[in-house]
């Protein structure tokens, strides 16, 4: 049978609400007035067979994550979604491959997903690098921390939605793989984003400046299960941070458990006992790398580290990018060259899990993933990504 695969259009949008709603279970929703498959920073591609029935659909997201405090051009994956009855046939890998092929051509580098199941996705080079995790805490636990009496906290305004938003940037500019919040996929309004949570904190320190802030929402019911869920807690000093805890301590009595999203080395590890936070929810999410030279040159390297490996890829899904190549460091800035030895070789998921930093050479090697090279192109494959842990805390 031959299906074609194409952008979807005004005309496809029930087509698209349809087939989603079912794979996802929000089927018994109607779709909402002025709902699209295709609006600013997303383009849906479609799998249609001889009759003209969506068969198949992905989405691609222009967005960009932070990788060696530069943000890199990426193509967000979501709402990959096949009809039930031809699910194992092939059309997944269809659309993701065009959906790749694609995303190359208008700029993305690398491409990364919540997967649901690893399998589909690391056939195609996607590899998990990281999970987006929820601690679940005794709030008792939280009541304890005192606040600092240096820092006062109110509810955020419309005019503090940049100073919020460059706390953020500064945090995730130090991170490896946070989103960066802006451009066409993130287009809310400041009343918009205010709008989005019951609460929408701010830590102003005692020369007005604002220097933490912390996004949650109010569970129902005021008993056992009354709750807070907390997206966002950050403190540029830790009298914010600690204050900002202090005030979800503050529900106790109405709402004994916090749900709060943490990164691996999240400063607010340094006043919780690990003991205390369970994990809640855990959402992995995986990497590719679609275009290699580009790649490497989006992302920022260690100003202090120079050197240089030869390495062959292999990859028959982005096939561009596939052959030998010479990996030039040097002065902060990193350049893929064609040619060299092929002294390290690398699969497209060691590539994946190399880039993101969430492997060393010799995690990969005992993957599978890495194979030739030695002692010193090892180091400097370490040294290069060696940093925080891949940290998400937006879900797409």
């Amino acid at each position: 049978m031959t299906y074609q695969v194409r952008l979807l259009g005004p005309a496809d949008q029930r087509l698209a609400w349809d087939l989603g709603s079912l794979a996802f279970g929000y089927h018994e929703q109607p779709m909402p007035e002025g709902w699209a498959a295709d609006s600013p920073g997303r383009r849906t591609l479609g799998v249609f067979d001889p009759a003209g029935r969506l068969v198949a659909k992905a989405v691609d997201r222009e967005q960009g994550q932070w990788f060696g405090g530069r943000v890199v051009p990426t193509s967000g994956v979501a709402g990959v979604a096949t009809a039930p009855e031809l699910r194992g046939r092939g059309l997944g890998r269809l659309v993701l491959t065009r959906l790749l092929r694609d995303a190359r051509e208008r700029g993305a580098v690398i491409s990364t997903l919540f997967d649901t199941t690893p399998a589909p996705y690391r056939a195609l080079g996607w590899e998990e690098v990281g999970a987006l995790v929820y601690h679940t805490v005794p709030t008792r636990v939280l009541a304890e921390i005192r606040p600092d009496a240096r820092i006062t906290l109110r509810p955020a305004t419309e005019a503090d939605i940049p100073a919020v938003g460059e706390i953020y940037r500064e945090v995730a500019r130090a991170g490896t793989g946070m989103m960066e919040r802006s451009g066409p996929a993130f287009g809310a309004t400041p009343a918009q984003l205010l709008a989005d949570y019951h609460g929408f904190t701010v830590a102003v320190d005692d020369t007005g400046t604002i220097v933490g802030y912390a996004r949650w929402d109010r569970g129902p019911g005021y008993d056992a299960s009354g709750k807070l869920t907390v997206d966002d807690l950050i403190g540029l000093t830790p009298e914010a941070t600690r204050t900002l805890l202090a005030m979800l301590g503050g529900w106790a009595s109405v709402a004994p458990t916090v749900l709060i999203r943490l990164g691996a080395a999240d400063p607010v590890w340094s006043l919780l006992a690990r003991g205390d936070a369970k994990p809640g929810s855990t959402q992995p999410w995986m990497l590719r790398v679609v275009d290699a030279p580009g790649a490497v040159a989006a992302r920022g390297w260690s100003r202090h580290l120079t050197g240089e490996v030869d390495v062959e890829l292999t990859d028959d899904v982005c096939p561009w990018h596939q052959g030998r190549h010479r990996l030039v460091l040097s002065g902060g800035t990193g350049r893929l060259e064609p040619g060299g030895a092929g002294t390290v070789r690398l699969t497209p998921r060691g590539l994946a899990s190399w880039y993101a930093g969430a492997a060393t050479p010799q995690q990969l090697r005992r993957s599978g993933f890495l194979t030739g090279g030695d002692t010193d192109t090892d180091e400097l494959l370490r040294t290069a990504t060696a940093g925080p842990a891949p940290t998400l805390h937006n879900y797409f």
